[in-house]
């Protein structure tokens, strides 16, 4: 049953004295939406705490579209702290959203963001707390409805029964669309079944209930869904797409708050999509085509949200920032704007062949400490295998641009266990790093302080790539490479990093599983999983014994690979790009064949453009 809305802060404020960082429960931050008047009333809601869930452009893209819904309002929630979370179940507390501290369960709509795999037993823990029936069949009809999106909606599975809704793609206007459907739907009256069967008729929203899992001879054990006889749901969910980013409102991320965040700035996205086609790479298939917002519209973004909010810093966001094709005259335009004004504009991790003297200059001016780059693997031969279209060569010449510029400080990141890798690919890890350190010692003198700080992620094969057949590396192989690559660095001016190989597992098993993995999840949670992206909460042997518990073993699932021709899990949802297309390129990965850029040169075949009918919208010639 529904929890009545009322504002219940005055039972949150006695236990502020009693938590790390009381400032995460306060509401009436400036930029946000005072106005929460509905009727209907909508909540999103990031599965981490406060200090990383404001950040998120995505949630703040949602909350600003409900908010300008005639008659929806639209507020927040986040997952408090541990510390929180058990005094709040100690004085029977529901989860509360932040703007008028109501009951999350009141709400007529609630949207959780799935921005990782390992947010799922967060989620779990969030409508817990909030009083919200976990699985989606249970719940009453007057229970919120609750979807999710965001970037790990594409295997959704273990978390499927969960969610009344998951929207894939896009979610402007989306996220209207749905808002609106419940909205009328609950006016008029019908069945939560009836609901459902509305949502399944829009644009990119995959409703569970409506399909089901079918395990056989031409699948892997983890079957894949069909629609339920009757249903009249579709049998492929294709991902909902805007067209041009031009048309979506460019300052979406308003609200700033009392305590200092991650990645604590002002974001504006210039553009979304990416056709480098790098094999690993999921966001880089998800998210095409690829579409820039204006140049003239960027710069009167960043003028108007850092007058609306008085940060001091201004990221230009994207997945390739430095593809934008006018990204070198928006820097230098911004510095000339800015100059003087104390005010830092950065960009994201640098490719290294669009990172020119030009670009170094432009991004110098804005006064960034340090640079990042992506060169992902340590030899061109695995470069080519990745279709990481990247030189040696342009390595050198970035790093020549940046150290001319005055950078001292530069972070490469790297993966491990990438498919055909071999020890000496590990080793050029290392040689790579501190040939870098050596130009930047040959450019500034031998005695400068350049650092190279080198961080190495596990290689986890994720849906909807070329790469989505493949294994993930064995736990013990995992820490024998990683023990290659350190023994072979031996500048100390490389400072090497790399991630938790267990963490890694578990999101890999996550990533290959279909429903049977919800199992999983809820053992977890039960065994006190929580906070799994946060190192040290994250508990391996807790893991290990749920999967224990339902008869899995995570490293079996993990490492497993799959058959180029069987039934995937997540085959009934699509961004557009074709198994056809994934398959072809799994193959030129095996010949070391490399698959061009669309953007510059001609169409590769993808079938995003004739699927969703759309295609890359470029805001000027690209170089």
């Amino acid at each position: 049953m529904r929890l009545p809305r009322e504002d219940l802060f005055w039972r949150i404020e006695p236990l502020l004295g009693s938590v790390e960082r009381p400032s995460r429960y306060l509401n009436h931050e400036w930029g946000a939406i005072e106005e929460q008047d509905g009727p209907f009333h909508a909540c999103v809601m990031y599965p981490d705490i406060y200090d990383v869930g404001v950040p998120n452009l995505g949630l703040a893209i949602l909350y600003d579209e409900l908010n300008r819904l005639k008659g929806v309002s639209c507020e927040r929630a986040y997952l408090p702290w541990v510390d929180m979370c058990s005094l709040m179940r100690e004085n029977s507390i529901p989860l509360l959203s932040l703007e008028t501290s109501s009951p999350v369960a009141s709400f007529d709509l609630v949207g959780i963001s799935l921005a990782h795999e390992l947010v799922c037993t967060n989620v779990i823990e969030a409508l817990d707390l909030a009083g919200i029936t976990l699985l989606a069949e249970e719940r009453d009809e007057d229970e919120p409805i609750v979807i999710a999106g965001g970037p790990s909606a594409w295997n959704a599975e273990p978390l499927a029964p969960i969610f009344d809704a998951i929207l894939l793609g896009d979610g402007e206007r989306a996220v209207s669309r749905i808002a609106l459907t419940v909205r009328d739907a609950r006016t008029e009256g019908v069945p939560r079944t009836e609901v459902l069967r509305r949502l399944s008729g829009l644009e990119g929203v995959y409703v569970p209930s409506l399909y089901e899992v079918v395990i056989d001879e031409t699948s892997t054990r983890w079957g894949y869904a069909v629609p339920k006889t009757g249903s009249d749901a579709p049998a492929i969910i294709r991902k909902h797409c805007i067209a041009h980013l031009k048309e979506t409102e460019p300052v979406a991320q308003r609200i700033v708050p009392y305590l200092s965040v991650v990645q604590d700035r002002l974001t504006v996205e210039i553009l979304r999509g990416c056709a480098r086609g790098c094999r690993f790479c999921q966001a880089g298939m998800t998210y095409r085509p690829v579409r820039e917002r204006p140049a003239d519209q960027v710069l009167e973004a960043v003028e108007r949200g850092l007058q609306t909010s008085g940060y001091d810093e201004c990221c230009l966001s994207s997945l390739s920032t430095t593809d934008h094709s006018q990204c070198a005259g928006m820097l230098h335009e911004l510095h000339e704007n800015l100059s003087g004004k104390g005010i830092r504009v950065s960009i994201p991790s640098q490719r290294l062949d669009s990172f020119g003297v030009d670009m170094a200059s432009a991004a110098r001016s804005s006064r960034k400490a340090g640079l990042t780059f992506a060169p992902e693997a340590g030899s061109q031969r695995l470069r080519d295998v990745i279709n990481k279209n990247v030189t040696d060569e342009n390595m050198d010449s970035a790093a020549r641009n940046a150290f001319s510029n005055g950078y001292r400080r530069m972070k490469l990141y790297f993966m491990m266990g990438l498919h055909t890798e071999t020890d000496d690919d590990l080793r050029g890890i290392a040689r790579m790093a501190e040939r870098v350190v050596g130009i930047g010692r040959e450019m500034l003198g031998p005695k400068s302080k350049v650092t190279v700080a080198l961080s190495a992620s596990v290689f986890v094969p994720k849906c909807h790539t070329p790469f989505q057949w493949e294994g993930q590396l064995p736990l013990e192989e995992t820490h024998r490479r990683q023990r290659v690559m350190l023994e072979a660095a031996t500048d100390r001016a490389v400072r090497i990093s790399y991630h938790d190989a267990e963490t890694s597992l578990v999101e890999g098993a996550l990533s290959k599983m279909g429903r049977k993995g919800f199992d999983l999840v809820l053992a977890a949670w039960r065994h006190g999983c929580r906070f799994d992206a946060w190192t040290d909460q994250f508990d391996f042997e807790s893991w290990r014994q749920a999967a224990t518990d339902i008869g899995l073993d995570l490293e079996d699932i993990a490492c497993e690979r799959f058959d180029l021709d069987a039934r995937l899990p997540w085959d009934h949802t699509s961004p557009g790009v074709s198994k056809g297309y994934l398959q072809r390129e799994w193959r030129r990965a095996l010949e070391g064949m490399t698959t061009e850029d669309c953007t510059m040169g001609s169409c590769t075949g993808c079938g995003v453009c004739p699927t969703l009918h759309v295609s890359n919208d470029l805001a000027g010639e690209r170089a």
